[in-house]
């Protein structure tokens, strides 16, 4: 070996060898769907908004699971508790929405601080009920324990129809690329609505190629549909829909929770005349292209520039 290599080992091994940072949270993702075998009944399990599984003849059964954490995902400070429980089960039901399903039950998990009051336990439950009973998803248990830190993990089972299933691994060369409503700098952290309405709306009337919802910025959320479906992607400026002056910031800022999606491009006007009698912004805002992994960005003046697909990342 060669000995700056060994030293380089060594140095690794003093330290506890290659730490989170060194490979990021999707790169952790990668590592333990290597090591991870699924069975027969699996469709599509790790790397997706859901996973998919066998379960009625013209149905999939949906399976995902979401974690929110004090200081990283909401302030106690600031939060009032029932806007907490909210986005606990809301961004559950995003991903549902991203797979074109319904969310059916749901299971919740709290790490609790022993200083919480009841009230804020009980106002905390009541915003995860309401939020579940607002989209039909029925609470069947969970699990609690003592956490330094409010912690609520949310495992939520929903169903879709086997021919509106979209993943986000299957974007086609020359599909259009839109998004639902429009991109902020302002987090919409507590506050959002799933875009449930809009999935089915869509999965109902055209065939979606792919679809994701955007958790951790366009660009980071764009980057899984291209990677996953080996392909590339063109985006214009001039066609994003945002609030405020337009940076480059929003393309990569987190928690947004709009739906980002690829139909084909001859379907582009028909798509948008629908969503627009029923009063859903949809906007179109570029294409897939057959450059793998590679996304351009058109500014308003012409210029085109490659972007790296950045977002926000656990670690």
């Amino acid at each position: 070996m060669n000995p700056a290599l060994l030293n380089h080992s060594m140095n690794n091994r003093k330290k506890g060898g290659v730490k989170l940072k060194d490979i990021g949270e999707f790169g952790l993702i990668e590592k333990i769907a290597k090591q991870t075998k699924a069975g027969p009944s699996v469709i599509k399990g790790i790397g997706d908004d859901c996973a998919v599984l066998k379960y009625l003849k013209n149905k999939y059964l949906l399976v995902t699971t979401d974690m929110i954490l004090q200081d990283v995902h909401f302030r106690l400070s600031s939060a009032a508790p029932e806007r907490i429980g909210h986005k606990a089960m809301a961004v559950n039901i995003s991903d549902i929405a991203a797979c074109g399903g319904t969310g059916k039950w749901a299971t919740i998990s709290a790490g609790l601080p022993k200083n919480l009051s009841m009230d804020f336990v009980n106002r905390l439950y009541r915003g995860i009920k309401n939020t579940a009973s607002k989209f039909n998803v029925d609470i069947v248990g969970g699990d609690t324990n003592v956490s330094r830190k409010l912690v609520i993990s949310i495992t939520l089972i929903g169903e879709v129809n086997k021919k509106n299933l979209t993943l986000r691994s299957t974007a086609k060369k020359g599909d259009a690329i839109f998004i639902t409503g429009g991109l902020s700098l302002r987090y919409k952290d507590l506050n959002f609505t799933p875009r449930i309405k809009e999935a089915l709306f869509l999965v109902n009337n055209f065939k979606i190629n792919s679809m994701i919802d955007i958790s951790d910025g366009l660009l980071s959320d764009l980057g899984h549909i291209i990677r996953g479906s080996k392909k590339g992607a063109l985006l214009y400026e001039s066609l994003i829909p945002h609030k405020g002056s337009f940076t480059k910031k929003l393309l990569s800022q987190g928690e947004q929770f709009e739906l980002l999606f690829t139909a084909d491009k001859h379907n582009a006007k028909k798509l948008l005349a629908q969503a627009k009698q029923e009063n859903f912004k949809i906007t179109a805002i570029g294409e897939i292209t057959k450059d793998i992994g590679k996304i351009v960005f058109v500014d308003k003046k012409g210029r085109r520039e490659s972007l790296k697909a950045a977002g926000y990342r656990h670690f």
